[in-house]
């Protein structure tokens, strides 16, 4: 069936719904950052539409999207802007606005750092040279004569930025105040304040703004009210560091701003390469820890013109034309080795049990025995059950459900790791051993009620005791999951946040963007080596599969689900038992049946 208005149709009630405020912020209480409210983290990287051509900005934020980045770091050069006193280009290939435009296409969010000052190896780090035909200008401080450009610049500038903003309906999600302004020699807190309370009268209270030091530059280089956030490379000591930033940013999410991929090259000097391995350790290290981290470059591009700069350390060190950097994507756009080593970190899975304060946001409801889903008023899906074990169990010990007790199938994970399952129908019991005071976690998932048989009354979750040996379990917390609330397209909770870079055991998360090749069409969703499960495709529940017991193999997705070429697709799957070594999905043009495990 061709593509036509039935996209709307389907989506209707999903897309009517009211819209939230859209809001970006610190929550100090967990140490993460929240969008709209829910917890989330991003793995950003850096491009500079001042060294791409406009033409090849959306292939190059495309291979960022698909590479599993959810946002871009960009600089605005201030120079590259206005090359003369009251003078400006925006158009072409300085089209920041259309830049904007392109990385909203490709569903990433913008982290905006438009200095005035940006370094970036770019020529005098962005400032423009007319600045200095006033031979007494002390650049990057309160200097009355470098203030009055700097706010006429950004009198220009900020208006265009400001319907970009994330609560106002944009993607920038945060913007920078100056750029690591503590390496600086004049540690002047006026000028810092000017520029926080400029950024604040032409952006508004709502924006988010922040600073990038590097480890020595905190004292000079923060200031109250502007989130403070740190830069280092592989080969730094990340614990040290981020020590550093949580003097200053107590109870806050850990930021690294560039987490370096490469390094600059300078005439005279050796092509800057490096190690592969070094950097993707470091990348699972930081994500391990939850943190935000922006890799600096994700594309690095070319210094046309005149526009490269130069660096002064204790010579004078002009940079090369060329800025590939030795990032994931070359200077001509292309995927590099290091580029498909990272994308591996950073698509591993995300346990169910790690999303348990978005699944369930309300508190989880206290009951001495379990309850089942319709006392909760859980009617479909899922629902956590969850106690400690009572003692420990140092022999293999029978956990079992009296009577059939299952309803229908339950994952059991003791402190995060998979026991087994109990299914309905199956007179079995999983054997377990542990310390007192482990947590018990059994996943209860709801196959559908009777619909035709003797008594269609067909409760669900654990209908009787959870019985470990001979001793019934008790003082559970329940927690009903919403996870179709969560699968909206729009929400980016499942993409980053909390994930487990070493293989998943039990339920976990898988989530994946794509784009058609052409028009959309119908077509046949086939998921080989995995399990058992539940798919969504751009938030909408496509169905369970069970590839492993069969008879289906594969599932049917009606082309007005899909999203027209040029648009990202996202495909979240629920694996509850084993994902494959190589996660894969294909698409077919015939449905697959008849495959099982007979």
């Amino acid at each position: 069936m061709a593509p036509g208005s039935q996209l709307c149709l389907l989506f209707l009630l999903q897309f009517l719904q009211e819209a939230a405020p859209r809001s970006f912020e610190v929550d100090r209480q967990r140490g993460i950052f929240l969008l709209d409210g829910v917890p989330f983290r991003y793995v950003s990287g850096s491009i500079h539409y001042s060294r791409v051509p406009s033409p090849l900005w959306s292939d190059r934020l495309h291979k960022m999207r698909m590479s599993g980045l959810n946002a871009v770091q960009v600089y605005v050069p201030w120079n590259y802007h206005e090359p003369q006193p009251g003078v400006y280009n925006f158009q072409g290939n300085r089209d920041l606005v259309a830049f904007l435009k392109a990385a909203a296409n490709e569903d990433l969010l913008v982290i905006l750092r438009p200095g005035p000052y940006i370094c970036a190896e770019w020529e005098m780090g962005g400032l423009p040279a007319w600045l200095l035909q006033n031979p007494e200008i002390v650049l990057r401080t309160s200097d009355p004569d470098f203030l009055a450009a700097v706010d006429s610049w950004f009198h220009v500038l900020m208006p265009m930025v400001q319907p970009w903003l994330y609560h106002n309906g944009g993607n920038i999600i945060s913007v920078q105040v100056e750029n690591e302004y503590g390496s600086y020699f004049a540690c002047d807190f006026r000028y810092m304040r000017h520029l926080a309370g400029l950024f604040r009268a032409l952006l508004g209270d709502q924006i988010f703004l922040f600073t990038t030091d590097g480890p020595r530059g905190f004292s000079c280089g923060t200031l109250q009210g502007l989130y403070s956030t740190v830069d280092f490379g592989p080969d730094d000591n990340m614990t040290e560091i981020f020590a550093m930033q949580q003097k200053y940013e107590p109870n806050g999410p850990l930021v690294n701003s560039e987490y370096y991929t490469g390094w600059l090259d300078y005439w005279g000097g050796n092509h800057s390469k490096w190690d592969t391995k070094t950097l993707a350790n470091g990348l699972q290290n930081m994500l391990e820890l939850g943190a935000n981290v922006n890799m600096y470059m994700f594309h690095g591009g070319t210094n046309f013109g005149y526009w490269s700069g130069a660096d002064f350390k204790k010579i004078y060190q002009p940079v090369t034309t060329s800025y590939d950097y030795d990032a994931p994507l070359s200077e001509a756009g292309d995927p590099t080795p290091k580029l498909l080593v990272i994308q591996s970190v950073i698509s591993k899975a995300g346990d169910l049990l790690n999303f348990l304060n978005v699944l369930c946001p309300d508190e989880p409801i206290q009951s001495h025995l379990p309850l089942t889903f319709e006392a909760v008023k859980q009617d479909y899906g899922f629902l956590l059950y969850r106690t400690q074990l009572p003692q420990n169990l140092t022999k293999p010990t029978p956990l079992w459900v009296k009577n059939n007790g299952v309803r229908d199938r339950a994952y059991v994970m003791l402190d995060g790791v998979s026991q087994g399952i109990l299914e309905r129908d199956k007179d079995e019991a999983l054997f377990m051993t542990g310390q007192a005071g482990s947590t018990l976690d059994v996943l209860l998932e709801n196959m559908g009620r009777i619909s035709f048989g003797y008594n269609i009354s067909d409760f669900k979750g654990l209908i009787q005791p959870l019985v470990l040996g001979d001793v019934v379990l008790t003082d559970w917390l329940l927690f009903p999951l919403n996870i179709d609330a969560l699968m909206d397209s729009k929400n980016r909770v499942f993409e980053t946040q909390e994930l487990n870079l070493k293989s998943s055991s039990g339920p976990a998360f898988y989530s994946a963007t794509f784009q058609l090749p052409g028009p959309p069409w119908d077509t046949f969703l086939y998921l080989p080596g995995w399990t058992k499960g539940q798919v969504w495709i751009n938030g909408f529940n496509l169905g369970r599969y069970w590839t492993r017991r069969g008879p289906q193999q594969s599932l049917y997705v009606p082309g007005p689900l899909l999203l027209p070429t040029g648009t990202p697709n996202i495909i979240t799957l629920l694996e509850l038992e084993h994902a494959p070594p190589r996660t894969q999905i294909q698409f077919l043009d015939r449905p697959l049946f008849n495959a099982t495990l007979h």
